[in-house]
Formats: C-alpha cells, structure tokens, sequence
C-alpha cells in the first residue's frame, strides 16, 4: 500500500518480515514520524502464534504475554516531522508467523 503520513504529532510503524526459517525469523520495522517532530516513540503489536524476540537492536524491547513493546534508544527518538528510523530484531516462533498489527504512538 502507499505510505500515508500521519498527523502532526503522531507517528507510523510498518513491520516487516525480512527473513525466515524452521522456527526463527527475523524481521525489522520503520517508524515515521508524523507532521511534527518527536521526542520518542513506542510501537506494540501482539503475537497471536507463539512468536516470540530473542533479541533486537535500535530498539528496546520487552515482552509481556503476547504483548510486545518496543522504544527508541537514546540515538534514534528525535525524528524531524516526516523522518524514518528503523529497528529490527530475531525471534522465535512455531505454527505460523503472521505479520501483526503494529501501533505507534509518540513520547515526550
């Protein structure tokens, strides 16, 4: 789909699965921010197949259940309005891998 730019202090995240094989997978997810600046960001999405991350980089990511939460490190929260950052990350999984639904919201 096009890309869409959001409103002025929001942001936008896209995830991606970048590679895959028999139970791992690695995948790497672009934030934008929206018609305004940002201090920081946070992007969470649900595992609903036993996905799980095994480790990142640009992000800090935590895990509770099958909620998944990633915030920017100190090198990457400040975007322009309009700039992109990316993180990506390695994770398990086993069943399936459906890409989830991602949501990201801006922070001061």
């Amino acid at each position: 789909p096009p890309p869409t730019t959001p409103p002025a202090g929001a942001c936008t995240a896209t995830y991606q699965v970048t590679g895959q094989w028999p139970g791992g997978f690695q995948a790497e997810v672009k934030v934008t921010a929206g018609g305004s600046a940002t201090r920081g960001w946070s992007v969470s999405w649900n595992y609903g197949s036993g996905q799980q991350v095994t480790s990142s980089w640009n992000a800090t990511v935590s895990s509770s259940g099958t909620l998944v939460t990633a915030r920017n490190t100190s090198n990457n929260g400040s975007l322009a309005a309009g700039a992109s950052t990316t993180f990506g990350f390695l994770g398990s999984w086993n069943g399936s891998n459906p890409v989830p639904l991602v949501t990201c919201t801006t922070t001061s």
